[in-house]
């Protein structure tokens, strides 16, 4: 199937005609309304270098909040609060820090300048949230993402000290129940996600959800 490049209007091809590996489409721009747009349709941006690369990998990797599992020893650390837990209280440094942390097998990463400047506009704008930790006033851990109804897209995490992203999902999802989000869109399969609940589900279903929660 072809790769569709995307041009000044603010739309999208139809998903179902995403690449197998998820590649929909190339080209656009990071505005709030094509960002906000993408996720409404189940679309991500992520690429190194431009021109932006759009996707809506099926199956989708997701995780139904009332099925996190809470890791044996993360539940020392909960009950005795090891960390002091926060929302929306550094969105900045949360994804600069995603940018700069080094991670195991990677040489770089995807977040860039000019993604940091278009998610704090949404950040501003009331869509993009972030959950932190802190140990002695420092910044230890953190993730973000963007809200949109009953759904929450989560892009990336950091820990700084150990088991503090792990620390930070946990609080962050008991969080998000109690606000009444059904569901955590994970996009792409990781090991780690899938120990603390994540699971695949195929892409119709998923794009039912969306429907549905948005």
């Amino acid at each position: 199937m072809p790769i569709f490049a995307l041009d000044a209007s603010v739309a999208f091809p139809p998903v179902h005609l995403a690449e197998p590996d998820g590649l929909l489409a190339i080209g656009g721009d990071l505005s709030a309304e094509r960002l906000l747009l993408a996720y409404r349709s189940g679309i991500f941006p992520w690429y190194s270098e431009r021109p932006i690369l759009w996707w809506c990998p099926n199956p989708r990797f997701v995780l139904f909040p009332q099925e996190l599992k809470i890791a044996k020893s993360l539940k020392p650390l909960l009950n005795r609060d090891a960390f002091e837990f926060t929302v929306n209280k550094d969105f900045n440094g949360v994804i600069t820090h995603c940018k700069n942390v080094p991670r195991a097998g990677q040489d770089g990463t995807w977040i860039s300048h000019g993604i940091i400047a278009a998610y704090n506009r949404l950040h501003k704008l009331g869509y993009a949230h972030s959950a932190e930790v802190w140990q002695n006033g420092e910044l230890a851990g953190g993730l973000y993402g963007i809200r949109l109804g009953k759904v929450f897209f989560g892009e990336s995490m950091f820990s700084l000290v150990s088991n503090a992203s792990k620390y930070t999902f946990t609080k962050y999802v008991q969080h998000l129940i109690t606000e009444g989000i059904q569901l955590i869109d994970c996009q792409v399969y990781t090991e780690y996600l899938e120990s603390l609940g994540a699971r695949m589900i195929d892409g119709k279903e998923f794009d039912k959800l969306l429907k549905e929660l948005i």
